[in-house]
């Protein structure tokens, strides 16, 4: 089927069915979030469960995927550990979003010595590496995965910043935006109902690549002990337990170390394809 000839609502649609590595990340990414979603009411063993009669079992027709230092099941804590991670990847991302965007769009809008301002203590954070800040500020607010949700999501915001204020510089001085203001319009009402939706698709696709960004981030804190805490399964804690039984139960740390190589594959397979299927340029 020709593109050019699908009615442009459909267009991007067409393009993400066509693209197989989108629909890889897309299969993976459902298949994540499904297991996280039906965890509650999956047959599974209870995740905090210890049974101290089978200690570090290798996978079998029992465990599937073993069980650890202290007889939990592997299998289940896997399951339980996907909702804190997605959880804290898409918490993240739009406690970014919902600070980053708006400061983005009255920098790139106003100008002058607004744009100055946010410009410059943006080249300030964007100076910090993401995790090291992430992981500052963790420690900072507390070992939790509800601190360690804020820290990453502030973390993230002066990447939504410094986007959306280069895309609102580019679209406020198309013809529409002047049209507009001559007709007299407001700055919110030009802002909201013109811009924003013009610059919307780059900022979906950069969220969804930070998703696996702070699904890595989550990992990190929680391996660290920033994250979510004992017996609360996590992929990252799961991580941390596990590099001390590397040689006796290597299963501990394959499991959940292919969790999140996954999980952040299918995302940025699926941001990738995004921006493909969103590029006007591809139409």
């Amino acid at each position: 089927m020709n593109v050019a000839t699908v009615a442009p609502a459909n267009r991007t649609w067409l393009k993400l069915r066509t693209n197989k590595s989108a629909l890889v990340g897309v299969t993976l990414v459902t298949f994540f979030v499904a297991m996280a979603l039906l965890a509650p009411v999956l047959p599974i063993a209870d995740p905090i469960g210890t049974d101290w009669g089978a200690i570090r079992k290798p996978p079998s027709a029992a465990a599937w995927m073993g069980t650890d230092e202290i007889g939990r099941d592997v299998l289940s804590r896997m399951v339980w550990g996907a909702r804190a991670s997605l959880l804290a990847g898409v918490v993240s991302v739009l406690i970014a979003v919902a600070i980053g965007v708006p400061f983005g769009l009255i920098s790139g809008y106003f100008g002058g010595w607004t744009d100055s301002i946010i410009s410059r203590i943006t080249d300030a954070l964007l100076a910090m590496p993401f995790l090291i800040m992430a992981i500052a500020l963790a420690a900072f607010l507390g070992p939790s995965l509800t601190n360690a949700m804020i820290a990453i999501g502030l973390s993230a915001v002066p990447i939504f910043i410094r986007l959306t204020r280069g895309q609102v510089l580019a679209v406020k001085t198309e013809d529409y935006v002047e049209g507009a203001r001559a007709i007299g319009l407001g700055h919110i009402p030009i802002m909201t109902r013109y811009i924003l939706p013009n610059v919307f698709p780059p900022i979906l696709v950069q969220a969804t690549l930070t998703i696996a960004t702070a699904i890595i981030a989550e990992a990190s804190l929680s391996f660290l002990g920033l994250g979510q805490q004992p017996p609360s399964p996590s992929w990252g804690s799961m991580l941390n337990t596990a590099k001390n039984f590397l040689s006796q139960a290597p299963w501990m740390a394959i499991w959940p170390g292919a969790g999140i190589f996954l999980v952040v594959i299918g995302f940025n397979l699926m941001g990738d394809g995004l921006r493909d299927a969103l590029d006007p340029r591809e139409h």
